[in-house]
């Protein structure tokens, strides 16, 4: 109890209904809330005993862009370590970069889902070294909508891409999975954005962050008075995406008795509202996808088998990003590029001394978390290029390991700057484009000097100009 007591958060609203919301989410983990209504109450509630004893602030931005970034502002003067978490109802990253310069330490999206929140919560007052650089910022950029989007060439990856544009050509249901973090989603908005029904009705239900108690309404509807609170009837996703699309995220997280139910109704085409006594017949594509392998858990019993069988007609896994290391360089510029075009930024380059950490970190949270780092990195840097003390959280973690690693070498290439960020002379740079070549072509000559693009007396003769070996 004595740690409960020290899970003190302050929730600076003016809105009794969305306090009462924050304070109930927000109880679920043991922490007490204190409700200020302004600026100023809140503000002077950090002088007092109890504002001493808070551990996180919550500011809903009830006030226009330029005030709420001041009053972030001056809370995190005099409180600089208190972690600050806005909640706002715009999606402009330009409200989201100047919320981050201002202090914020995350940034939700109104109507915020209590998973998303608690996860916000907990990462911003985690107990060991900060990991601010980490957070997952980016949900304020623009989704891509199409394979181009999806950067890559390591050969899984690439041939889950190719699974899944066949899959986009035709009505069956897909499932995929991987590790959170790795592009599901993304892959899946792009199947649907690729299908004959992509004009058709279309809706995402993340299962983790609808309520245990209303997710069954939210897929299959309700009439009126099925159940306390149903003052009038509801039209679930799976019959409003009839003739559409239903993407449905962590479907594992369904209960036994609500996987039964859907299994049924994919089966039979007909879904049945809560408290209905007859049924609506449907054609909805159902995109799924899980964080965990469906087979496993189906083979524990902690999955239902018919659904499985359902849903998994397509069925394509996504690598994690440590598997595929070699794409990380060209993720992180097509991140840079994307990051530089929203409102408030700019175009960065990235350093080879950023990159060696980039490729030394195993990106626990996958393609998302090198995203959310590079978002807080090009919010921060004054300079025109990323290096590596613009992610000392990232060299924190990694400590030493980026140093002489084999695999960091293989993954950035070819070393275009030197470790003041200057470019190193070309003719180092030619050299080690042609021991590259070498050594990716297993010495074989002939073949090198026609990728260079170049005569074969050319490349000996600058082998020996260079002072390569070429059985190096």
């Amino acid at each position: 109890m004595a740690e409960q007591e020290e899970r003190l958060l302050m929730l600076i609203d003016d809105e009794p209904a969305q306090s009462r919301l924050v304070t109930a989410l927000a109880a679920r983990e043991g922490w007490r809330t204190v409700v200020a209504n302004d600026a100023e109450t809140a503000i002077a509630t950090l002088g007092t005993r109890q504002g001493m004893q808070l551990s996180a602030i919550i500011l809903d931005q009830w006030v226009p862009g330029d005030a709420a970034c001041d009053l972030i502002a001056e809370l995190k003067q005099r409180r600089p370590a208190l972690p600050i978490l806005m909640l706002t109802t715009s999606a402009s990253p330009l409200l989201a970069v100047e919320a981050m310069r201002a202090g914020a330490t995350d940034y939700l999206i109104k109507p915020v889902a209590p998973e998303r929140l608690m996860r916000a919560l907990r990462a911003a007052t985690r107990v060991e070294a900060p990991r601010n650089e980490l957070q997952p910022l980016t949900e304020k950029m623009p989704a891509v909508l199409d394979f181009d989007g999806m950067i890559g060439t390591d050969p899984v990856f690439r041939i889950a891409l190719a699974r899944a544009a066949k899959a986009a050509r035709a009505h069956s249901h897909v499932l995929i999975e991987g590790e959170s973090g790795t592009g599901k989603e993304m892959l899946l908005r792009a199947i649907h954005a690729t299908s004959p029904r992509a004009r058709g009705p279309f809706r995402l239900v993340n299962v983790a962050g609808v309520p245990v108690n209303s997710i069954e309404s939210a897929l299959f509807g309700h009439e009126k008075g099925a159940f306390a609170g149903a003052f009038e009837s509801q039209m679930g996703a799976l019959q409003h995406c009839d003739t559409g699309t239903l993407i449905l995220d962590e479907i594992d997280r369904l209960s036994a008795d609500q996987q039964a139910r859907l299994a049924a109704t994919l089966k039979d085409g007909i879904v049945r509202p809560i408290g209905a006594t007859h049924g609506f017949r449907i054609d909805t594509r159902l995109l799924s996808a899980s964080n965990r392998l469906l087979s496993e858990l189906a083979a524990k019993g902690q999955f239902d088998q018919d659904l499985l069988a359902a849903i998994s007609s397509t069925r394509i896994t996504l690598p994690p990003l440590r598997e595929r290391a070699g794409d990380i360089p060209a993720l992180a510029r097509h991140f840079l590029a994307r990051i530089g075009d929203e409102p408030g930024l700019r175009h960065l380059s990235l350093a080879d001394s950023a990159l060696h950490l980039l490729c030394a970190f195993d990106w626990p949270g996958n393609v998302r978390q090198l995203q959310a780092v590079l978002f807080r990195a090009a919010v921060f840097c004054d300079a025109e290029m990323l290096t590596a003390s613009d992610f000392p959280q990232l060299s924190e973690l990694i400590g030493e390991q980026a140093e002489g690693s084999h695999h960091v070498q293989e993954a950035v290439g070819v070393m275009l700057y030197t470790e003041d960020g200057n470019l190193r002379p070309l003719e180092e740079i030619e050299a080690d484009v042609i021991r590259l070549a070498i050594g990716h072509y297993r010495g074989r000559m002939t073949e090198v000097a026609r990728r260079l693009g170049i005569g074969r007396s050319t490349l000996y003769r600058k082998l020996s100009d260079l002072g390569i070996d070429n059985a190096a």
